[in-house]
């Protein structure tokens, strides 16, 4: 599958952050629909919809295929381990279904129930091996056993399953989700700041630097990671942070610098951030390799990053890469879409 030039009046991009919602996870994003009278209508049709809408905003934006992932924070947000399990498998069935009805339009990414480390690795298995998914999304911290408690990747009990990753040799996506209530007495006062506005952005940063501290990506260098929104400011601030850790340490103890596990473990979307300042900055400093289209979709909306993403000022072989030949190689499609064009 070639394309020498992108045709924006047929479907060329590939759309990497794209979310749904089953029943069980619906509610959770209600607190992100308070701008308009009938916003939260229309963002619970959006969220529960696979063929109508989705796929016609998919085609009057040029998308040919978009990569699902379950809402925030949903199976990360359910502190009971038997129900999280359960909610995962629910999660990822209808969307395989989905991905069964409209071949060639949709893959997905595994949600996992990250409070119990085995049943996420017997999970992930099956979405990978069974059911043809790229690889998973989770959404940053678990709550395991109780409300105020909050499970982070970097912790050693995640070590088997990020050796499972590995072995699978499919990338994670770390999605924001606020803050547990506890720890958001900076926001006190100033609910501007929370979610996709501020909060999200600060709290996947900092998973993602407690990912690179950890060692984790010396002791398993294949590991591959996503991160929305251009980065979440990382590309802009990661030079400080290692030159002052390189200054002062505090315990710091990796193998290499820590950029460069950045420019090589990481990959950025998209998603949510339409600023050609910041993609430029973001190309800059870790390479238009590492970049993939993404939309948000439904909390953003396909029209408007497609609108901006068409407008770009950036030579027409980088917009390519990240509209679709990065995502084809990450995610090992261009055969598979081959293959299912031909059927």
């Amino acid at each position: 599958m070639k394309f020498d030039t992108p045709n924006f009046s047929k479907p060329w991009k590939i759309a990497i952050e794209e979310h749904f919602a089953i029943e069980d996870t619906m509610g959770d994003s209600a607190a992100y629909a308070t701008g308009k009278k009938d916003a939260w209508q229309k963002l619970s049709s959006n969220l529960g919809d696979f063929t109508k809408q989705r796929i016609e905003q998919m085609d009057a934006t040029g998308i040919d295929v978009s990569i699902l992932s379950l809402n925030s924070p949903a199976v990360q947000g359910i502190f009971d381990k038997s129900r999280a399990v359960q909610v995962a498998r629910r999660s990822n069935d209808a969307v395989a279904s989905a991905m069964a009805k409209h071949s060639g339009r949709f893959r997905s990414f595994a949600a996992l129930p990250m409070q119990d480390p085995d049943e996420a690795i017997k999970e992930l298995k099956r979405c990978v091996k069974e059911l043809g998914f790229v690889g998973a999304l989770i959404n940053g911290y678990t709550q395991i056993g109780q409300e105020d408690a909050s499970y982070y990747l970097d912790l050693p009990k995640y070590r088997p399953f990020w050796a499972e990753v590995e072995k699978l040799n499919v990338p994670v996506y770390l999605h924001p989700r606020e803050p547990l209530e506890s720890q958001q007495r900076a926001y006190d006062g100033h609910p501007w700041l929370l979610g996709a506005a501020w909060a999200f952005g600060v709290e996947t940063a900092t998973h993602a630097l407690r990912l690179i501290g950890s060692g984790l990506f010396d002791e398993h260098p294949k590991l591959k990671v996503l991160i929305g929104h251009l980065g979440e400011g990382l590309p802009f601030s990661i030079w400080r942070f290692e030159h002052r850790n390189l200054v002062d340490p505090r315990g710091l103890n990796l193998k290499k610098k820590a950029s460069l596990y950045f420019y090589e473990n990481f990959y950025v979307t998209t998603s949510g951030n339409y600023r050609t300042q910041a993609l430029i900055n973001t190309i800059l400093e870790m390479g238009s390799d590492h970049i993939m289209y993404a939309t948000d979709y439904p909390f953003e909306s396909m029209v408007e990053t497609e609108e901006w993403f068409r407008a770009i000022d950036i030579s027409l072989e980088d917009q390519i890469k990240i509209g679709r030949l990065n995502a084809l190689k990450l995610f090992g499609l261009e055969t598979k879409l081959s293959k299912e064009v031909a059927a």
